[in-house]
């Protein structure tokens, strides 16, 4: 096919980077057969990939044969940067230069993604631990559910633990196998259908390997923890040209340490104690003795005295001012009181957990003729974390005789009807809660690619699994038992306990599965394009598709967890047992129309239909005008539609709480008393087999110049509609708008027969806030992506390089509800998180012969933190705070030791930056964000690559 010159942009590929201009390409292979949309098989042997010191200290006039790949957002083959849509790619050699080993730790360094789940999101303990383990990609800070994630073009099974999220669990992704990631920033709907709103990621991995290379790496953090190690092999063999055909594997293992927080000094640093006490807790150990109304009298009248002074309050610990540092503290001002003990969680939990992660991918492609190819890709990945949070908790009933301190003020004599005391304690001995998170993915894709007369075809059978287990283990007991020990004096919650009370915890600690889950999805997909006519600038091309896909999940939970006898992981009802299935079919065209050698179109459509949800059809126009050969202009229009998860349209009821917030009816009956009005309240959450798909539309308009041989940038504007927004009411919205949603908040003295609610015409209480699965709402997001990047020629010096990939947010904000505000969470914490103004990823680089160095910048900006929490012991909203901006400086060397050894040592967060104090309320972890910053502080590797003959 004629192709106009062309000039390769380093700001999208960067393995195609020019040091100077290429000479024109005057011509082009033909349309190369039809591939697994988004960037699948290629037709022909690729060789092996190079280093990225070899690729550092390539000549700079050495000219590169384009070939016509498949780059995701078309299915159509073309070279790399002519289409009409942004796309970033990463490449190996950038893999490598950041020192990451994880898909996770890859898609931090996207300045595009916002919000995604991470472990440190996952860490907590007890509650309802909806998707534990989960770790996602949000392009656009548009929710994980609007982004696709793909392996060689091809869809994954999603993350099989029921929840609001729908997604591809990152730790499924052959992390080791992985040749470059395509993320495609604009919503393409029109070719992938469904969960494609935001944008599509897509995991490229290594194809027609030939020999074999070994990969080690070890690191280890500065102030100890969170060490890292791994081994990956590959090997391939067999020349698809030569022999007729290839097989090649990677086998990966990895294991990462714990952090806890005694490790790190900047949690004390925080000084949350002093400036969130309202985040801590009244059970510490020792424990704090709950007293009733008559106890506090008697003991008032008796003078009894602690800390030199007379008791003032119900909530007193007998060893004030000591307590037990540094998790147990004396804070008059804290939620423990001036008579009791304060305790400091952030001191008794982990901040990384500790992993176990091994995986597989193999493929082999076989020659059947000169027209048709068969291939067979198979993936085995298991992932293995040990969430470790706070230890356990209990208010147990102890007689007043086994309190020798309250027993000799003869209170149980005076008060024989009221003998029992409550000491609300923590559980040190049992040690901390530990729950073992497997989360295991298992993909065959099975398929052939070829040619029949004028048509290029691929087809594909897929069979994907993600299987979820959560199994507690440590620091778990029946919550029946453990309150008779308590009674029986057998376990002290003031000190240590005896023999008998140490062999109770270990012999009745819980170590069992208490949930598990299994997510299937089985696909066959066709595709085939060709070449119709010739116009002005080549040829007329045409792809057409089409998917059967099967989705099918289920979980359940433990007898024991439904029973609601664990200590420390309450029963989230019935919501945990699921069983859902359903089908999809779809299909779809795309044209391709290069007009003239300056004006290319592209069009696609694609309908859907998804089972007992319906039908939608989706188009998509994109349009590239390229006046001279270093100049392009681009722009795109679309519409999209993101369909309700199974679990959006069946799953059970689950029951949950609210974070501390304030009942307004409670406020107008008691002088606006936040420390009394201001509760974590039940919600219970309703599916609704009525939804709808979301909608979409979005555009962007974008420049690609070389302005010099040595320069190159792009800038796009990009803007996202969503409306029909699948959602619940967020339970701060119902509060807050009572005059609105008062009919969704269940009061014990409303008579309406529900379970749990038991009439009380004097009780004006929240029994229940009700969250329903409806569409409604409408989310609004708009920004710019910006590439920059500098590549000097070959000097005496070496060479020189800087690539600055950013992104800024202009505008991220949803409407809760039809018809109402809309409320921005850009440069702003609400409600679950934030999407920071500006975000970019810096790289400088140097290389000269075999020696290359590379330093690396991420950047986020700093917001406005959350400040609407509510410090129920004073009364008070926290006091405002800015968080400060984040930004994290990694520095690593590589030396190509000889043409089969490469070793790189690096420093990621080379300045031990530690993240900034938030004040944030949602996460479980407190003082700062987990979700986009590192605790790990400055870390040290090494790795070593071996490439055999």
């Amino acid at each position: 096919m004629p192709v106009r010159p062309r000039i390769p942009r380093a700001s999208r590929i960067v393995a195609q980077a020019p040091a100077s201009r290429r000479p024109p390409l005057k011509s082009a292979t033909a349309l190369a057969c039809l591939i697994a949309v988004c960037g699948g098989v290629r037709a022909q042997q690729s060789p092996p990939p190079a280093s990225p010191e070899q690729a550092a200290s390539a000549p700079a006039a050495t000219p590169q044969k384009l070939q016509r790949v498949q780059i995701t957002g078309s299915a159509i083959k073309r070279i790399a940067d002519e289409g009409a849509l942004p796309v970033q790619v990463l490449t190996r050699a950038d893999i490598t230069k950041a020192g990451v080993t994880t898909a996770a730790e890859l898609m931090a360094t996207v300045s595009a993604l916002s919000n995604s789940l991470t472990d440190g999101v996952s860490i907590g303990t007890g509650g309802f631990r909806d998707q534990m383990g989960f770790n996602s990609a949000n392009l656009r800070g548009l929710g994980t559910s609007s982004t696709l994630v793909l392996l060689n073009g091809r869809r994954m099974a999603n993350f099989a633990s029921p929840g609001d999220d729908n997604g591809v669990d990152l730790n499924n992704i052959p992390a080791a196998a992985i040749e470059r990631v395509e993320v495609l920033l604009d919503g393409a709907s029109a070719l992938y259908g469904t969960d494609a709103i935001g944008g599509v990621i897509n995991f490229i991995t290594r194809k027609d390997y030939q020999g074999v290379q070994l990969d080690v790496y070890g690191g280890v953090s500065g102030e100890g923890g969170a060490g890292k190690r791994t081994a990956s092999i590959a090997a391939g063999h067999g020349d698809l040209e030569r022999d007729g055909f290839n097989v090649m594997g990677v086998l990966d293992f990895q294991k990462t340490g714990a952090l806890r927080t005694s490790q790190r000094d900047f949690i004390s640093d925080l000084r949350i104690p002093e400036r969130l006490p309202h985040l801590l807790s009244s059970a510490g150990f020792p424990g704090n003795i709950r007293l009733g109304g008559d106890q506090l009298d008697y003991l008032q009248s008796q003078g009894f005295q602690l800390n030199g002074k007379p008791i003032t309050s119900r909530n007193i610990n007998l060893s004030i001012p000591n307590c037990q540092p540094p998790h147990t503290l004396y804070l008059p001002a804290g939620i423990g009181g001036v008579d009791g003990c304060t305790y400091d969680y952030m001191r008794d939990l982990e901040l990384y957990p500790k992993t176990d992660k091994g995986s597989f991918l193999g493929r082999g492609v076989f020659r059947i003729n000169d027209a048709h190819q068969a291939f067979i890709e198979a993936s085995y990945t298991r992932s293995k974390s040990w969430y470790v949070g706070t230890s356990n908790r209990i208010d147990a009933d102890l007689d007043v005789s086994l309190i020798p301190a309250l027993a000799a003020t003869g209170l149980g004599a005076a008060l024989p009807d009221d003998r029992l005391i409550t000491v609300r304690t923590r559980m040190l001995e049992a040690g901390p809660r530990a729950s073992e998170l497997v989360s295991t993915g298992s993909r065959v894709v099975v398929g052939m690619t070829g040619t029949i007369g004028a048509w290029d075809y691929d087809w594909g059978y897929n069979h994907s699994t993600n299987r979820v287990s959560d199994r507690d283990v440590r620091g778990y007991l029946p919550y029946d038992e453990t309150l008779q020990a308590y009674a029986d004096g057998i376990l002290n919650p003031f000190g240590p306990s005896s023999a008998a009370g140490l062999a109770f915890l270990r012999d009745k600690n819980i170590d069992q599965e208490v949930r598990r889950a299994r997510g299937t999805m089985d696909s066959l997909d066709v595709k085939a394009t060709r070449s119709l006519m010739k116009l002005g600038g080549g040829d007329l091309a045409i792809a057409l598709g089409a998917e059967l896909r099967r989705e099918k999940s289920d979980s359940a939970a433990s007898d024991l967890l439904i029973s609601d006898n664990i200590l420390g992981d309450p029963t989230p009802g019935d919501a945990q047992f699921t069983n859902n299935s359903r089908k999809v079919w779809a299909a779809y065209g795309e044209l391709l129309a290069p007009l003239t050698k300056e004006w290319e179109l592209q069009f696609a459509v694609r309908h859907d239909h998804y089972q007992q949800v319906g039908s939608t059809t989706n188009p998509k126009i994109g349009l590239r005008y390229a006046p001279m050969n270093n100049l392009t202009f681009r722009a795109s229009a679309g519409t999209g539609f993101r369909a309700p998860s199974m679990n959006d349209l069946y799953r059970s009821v689950k029951v949950s709480e609210t974070a501390t917030l304030p009942d307004p009816v409670c406020m107008r009956e008691n002088d606006n008393d936040l420390g009394f009005c201001a509760n974590n309240w039940e919600t219970r959450t309703y599916a609704n087999p009525n939804l709808k798909p979301e909608k979409s539309r979005q555009f962007s308009i974008g420049v690609l110049a070389d302005p010099s041989p040595e320069w190159s940038m792009g800038l796009d504007y990009w803007y996202i509609e969503k409306r029909n927004l699948i959602s619940t009411l967020g339970d701060d919205v119902i509060l807050a708008n009572l005059d609105k949603y008062e009919p969704l908040v269940h009061r014990y003295n409303e008579n309406e027969g529900l379970p749990g609610c038991a009439y009380d015409p004097s009780d004006s209480e929240i029994c229940f806030i009700e969250l329903r699965k409806e569409n409604r709402g409408k989310q609004k997001a708009s920004g710019l992506d910006m590439t920059l990047q500098y590549r000097s020629a070959g000097t005496d010096w070496g060479r020189f390089g800087v690539k600055l990939v950013g992104t800024l947010t202009l505008s991220s904000k949803k409407q809760p509800g039809d018809g109402d505000p809309y409320i921005s969470n850009l440069g702003r914490f609400v409600t679950d998180g934030v999407v920071q103004r500006w975000r970019h990823r810096l790289n400088v680089d140097w290389s000269k012969g075999p020696w290359s160095v590379n330093l690396a910048n991420t950047f986020y900006s700093g917001y406005d933190d959350q400040n609407s929490a509510i410090d129920t012991n004073t009364g008070s909203i926290v006091g405002k705070n800015k968080v400060k901006a984040y930004s994290l400086w990694d520095l690593s060397g590589g030396w190509e030791a000889t043409q089969a050894l490469t070793v790189r040592a690096g420093v990621k967060n080379l300045f031990d930056t530690a993240p900034p104090f938030s004040n944030q309320a949602y996460f479980f972890i407190s003082g700062y964000d987990p979700s986009y910053t590192d605790p790990r502080g400055r870390f040290f590797y090494l790795s070593a690559s071996y490439r055999f003959k």
